[in-house]
């Protein structure tokens, strides 16, 4: 071996025992990144609540849930819509949906903890928290709505009324701290049985798009289908601007129709817009070209009559 070959060899040997630690600390895996062993690489478990997911050694309770319309009643057997809630986010403080059952008596299984619950059956639902134990296997948790139905039939002085022409709201009668009714469905449609929680409500059926309305209070009974007849009298009304008595009538004109006192009851664009009113008395105004056109008229229940307005 010649001496500069000598000279390499030494260089070498005192190198590796040196960079041999910093090179074997390079091949270390980093403690964020997951280590990669047979081909297969773990993905370490992201921060979540263990309510959601359960490990899979985890305890888990069994909880079993029921719905009755009252505390006598029988059990619920479809169209409820259950939603279970674990405990309050650390984010925003609210509590997080894990779990939506559409069967009539799901099972949960659970960690051990404190659960809220909300059943839904249409419109009536309740809300409750429950509890999950280990020992829970064979518990059942029965949710009692003290629900009732409500089905609403409309009439226009005795008549049957034309399709879609009359719809109505639900409002509670649990007022807020400022006077106000909760809403509890708008536009519901006659006929239909709408699921409610017992207790009073008020209805306000509107007949076509103006002030051809009715209200009532009822009252609806756990364990009950209430019956609700409403009707209005109304009349329909055509409105037209003309030049002159029997002519064509202005497009783009601009309809104001108002009270004797001035109140604002319904406001329109077009050459014949047609209206629904109340009985009663009222003033048509027409607005083209930078003018107001006014005539008043007397609306009847049933009538079916055109308001001509003469620009002059």
């Amino acid at each position: 071996m010649t001496q500069r070959a000598r000279r390499l060899l030494i260089i070498v040997a005192a190198w590796l025992p040196a960079a041999l630690p910093a090179y074997a600390q390079q091949l270390q895996p980093s403690p964020n990144v997951p280590a990669k062993q047979s081909g297969t690489t773990s993905v370490p478990r992201s921060g979540g609540d263990a309510a959601a997911v359960a490990p899979p050694s985890a305890v888990l309770g069994s909880v079993r849930l029921e719905a009755l319309l009252t505390l006598e009643g029988q059990r619920i057997d479809q169209g409820l819509v259950w939603r279970v809630f674990n405990a309050k986010s650390e984010l925003d403080g609210k509590p997080k949906l894990i779990a939506t059952h559409r069967e009539a008596s799901p099972t949960l299984r659970l960690p051990p903890g404190d659960y809220t619950v909300n059943v839904a059956f249409g419109r009536a639902n309740l809300t409750r928290k429950i509890t999950v134990k280990t020992s829970s296997d064979g518990a059942v948790e029965q949710f009692v709505l003290n629900a009732g139905g409500l089905r609403v039939t409309a009439d226009i002085g005795g008549a049957e009324p034309p399709a879609n022409a009359i719809t109505y709201t639900i409002q509670s009668d649990d007022r807020d701290q400022f006077g106000n009714r909760p809403t509890i469905m708008t536009g519901a449609k006659p006929g239909l049985i709408i699921r409610l929680n017992a207790g009073i409500y008020q209805l306000t059926s509107v007949y076509g798009d103006a002030n051809a309305i009715v209200r009532a209070d009822i009252t609806v009974e756990a364990g009950k289908l209430t019956e609700a007849a409403l009707s209005h009298a109304a009349g329909k009304v055509a409105f037209k601007l003309v030049t002159e008595p029997g002519g064509d009538a202005v497009p783009d004109t601009q309809w104001s129709i108002q009270t004797p006192a001035g109140e604002i009851v319904k406001e329109s664009v077009g050459a014949l817009p047609t209206h629904i009113l109340a009985p009663g008395t009222y003033a048509a105004f027409a607005r083209k070209a930078g003018k107001s056109y006014r005539r008043d008229f007397l609306i009847r229940p049933g009538d079916v009559v055109q308001v001509e307005v003469v620009a002059q």
